[in-house]
């Protein structure tokens, strides 16, 4: 039986890297949520749909398929804005909530995990999960790792700017009435304010063995 590991926690903490390192490890899927709301903002703007138009947003939700997850131009201002205004809606996540159930059945079969990764994944997604991870990070630690992921693409960022955004989106998915972030009550906790990668792994397969 696929066991479902799920990883939440705030903006910049390191669920996206984190995640990879657990799947390709063990060979397992993975899914970031986050692509969802992503692929359909990118659909909301390259389609233009309105972004008050229920009903084709549903059903883009309900047409998404893997290429859509995995196209190259999820990630930008705009695509951030248009996810961040989507993702409180309660219709769309119960539609991308369908999707993320389905994921370990439909990508899991013969693995050991299905990981899933996202903001309420061990609260509303998978309640019952055997693993339930919830990282933090203190918000101008965050900034910083955000700050130096963009400089060394080549790219130009202001420190000050992103950490107000980061306090910002924190504020919004903390204090969101639907599927608010927060820990599950069984999680294991981890604060990676001084830990890299590669001791934030560590932690997680010493878990994994248990």
């Amino acid at each position: 039986m696929v066991e479902i590991i799920t990883i939440d926690g705030p903006a910049s903490v390191g669920k996206s890297t984190l995640a990879k390192r657990i799947s390709k490890y063990y060979k397992s899927p993975l899914l970031n949520s986050g692509r969802l709301y992503r692929a359909i903002a990118l659909q909301i703007k390259d389609k233009k749909i309105n972004i008050n138009d229920r009903k084709n947003i549903i059903k883009a939700a309900k047409l998404l398929t893997a290429d859509d997850l995995n196209s190259k131009k999820l990630f930008s201002h705009e695509i951030d804005s248009i996810a961040s205004k989507i993702s409180v809606r309660k219709y769309l996540r119960d539609v991308l909530g369908i999707y993320q159930k389905k994921f370990p059945e439909k990508y899991a079969s013969g693995k050991k995990f299905a990981i899933i990764e996202g903001r309420d994944i061990g609260t509303e997604i998978f309640p019952n999960a055997k693993y339930k991870i919830f990282l933090w990070a203190d918000a101008k630690i965050r900034a910083k790792r955000r700050y130096e992921q963009i400089i060394k693409k080549g790219e130009k960022a202001q420190l000050k700017q992103i950490y107000s955004k980061i306090i910002a989106r924190d504020y919004m998915d903390l204090n969101r009435i639907i599927a608010p972030l927060k820990p599950a009550a069984n999680s294991v906790l981890l604060d990676t304010s001084y830990l890299d990668i590669e001791q934030a792994f560590g932690v997680i397969k010493n878990l994994l063995k248990r």
